[in-house]
């Protein structure tokens, strides 16, 4: 009833916050700091609502039956989800306003660092636990947050097995005899490259990839024309858009260069995702070898 009550305060903070003059962000900011420390302490097992996709993930993996009271929307959306989405389905799904959220009730709620300072306050002002997430750089980074997230949910034996399924994973993945890395470019919707700092290219440079784009000077989301790519072609186009130059004819054309698809649901997220992108990048990377004639 409390919390019901505060409905229309927290949805006029919202609002106000919205129209506020330049500078209002950070003094929400800063009010969101003030009010964690008055939202109400986490029960054991608390119930949750995750409004990121990436969490999404990781809680449908660690959270008990009940517990995991909605989803991000991205995750009920096939273009935008990063976990299998009938298994999403099984969950309900949120827009992140703080009246759909107010209505679950939740105990907790786990968003990303981009969760709007103004919606921040308001639940915390609610009493409703805020924690974020940024996204996991590097395979260590997003074990950490793994166990993190467990342990918030009061499941953190269960965190600690999927952080090791994760790292057998990437073992299992990684190069079993000493072959030269394959020159690779990734080339992700939009047409755009990664970063060496991002996830995915620690996943590349571990499973027996090399990077075409950094070897060319690029950097995260540079753009790569189709003219540069067929002026050096690399050894392996791993193709994650369907933008027409990344399915044009001509790359057909390359006889030394071979191609791949890759989902772009294994970009961007850590947790789970991992497991699978580094399933893929094996059987990309065993396929090639196998066309060659050498081993994996």
């Amino acid at each position: 009833m409390r919390r019901a009550a505060a409905l229309l305060l927290a949805v006029l903070a919202v609002q106000s916050a919205a129209c506020a003059p330049p500078g209002a962000a950070s003094a929400a900011a800063a009010s969101s700091n003030g009010s964690a420390q008055a939202a109400e302490p986490l029960r054991s097992r608390p119930t949750i609502v995750s409004l990121n996709p990436c969490t999404d993930a990781i809680l449908a993996e660690v959270a008990a039956p009940g517990q995991l009271l909605a989803l991000s929307h991205y995750s009920h959306d096939p273009r935008a989800s990063s976990m299998n989405v009938s298994q999403a389905r099984r969950f309900a799904a949120t827009g992140g306003t703080v009246e759909e959220v107010l209505a679950l009730d939740p105990d907790l709620v786990v968003a990303g660092d981009f969760l709007p300072p103004a919606t921040r306050a308001a639940l915390n002002d609610l009493g409703i636990r805020v924690e974020t997430f940024g996204i996991a750089r590097s395979v260590a980074e997003s074990a950490a947050q793994v166990r993190r997230i467990a342990a918030l949910a009061g499941h953190a034996g269960r965190g600690e097995r999927l952080a090791r399924r994760i790292e057998s994973a990437m073992a299992a993945a990684e190069p079993v005899t000493a072959q030269p890395p394959v020159r690779t470019i990734l080339w992700q919707p939009g047409g755009i490259v990664a970063g060496e700092n991002a996830l995915v290219s620690e996943l590349m440079r571990r499973t027996g990839f090399s990077s075409y784009s950094a070897e060319q000077g690029m950097g995260q989301a540079d753009y790569l024309p189709l003219e540069r790519l067929l002026a050096d072609p690399p050894d392996l186009v791993l193709v994650a858009g369907q933008e027409r130059m990344q399915r044009h004819p001509v790359l057909a054309k390359l006889p030394r260069m071979q191609r791949a698809d890759f989902d772009p649901a294994l970009l961007y997220c850590g947790g789970p995702t991992i497991i699978r992108a580094a399933e893929r990048l094996k059987a990309v990377r065993s396929d090639m070898h196998a066309r060659s004639g050498d081993g994996a």
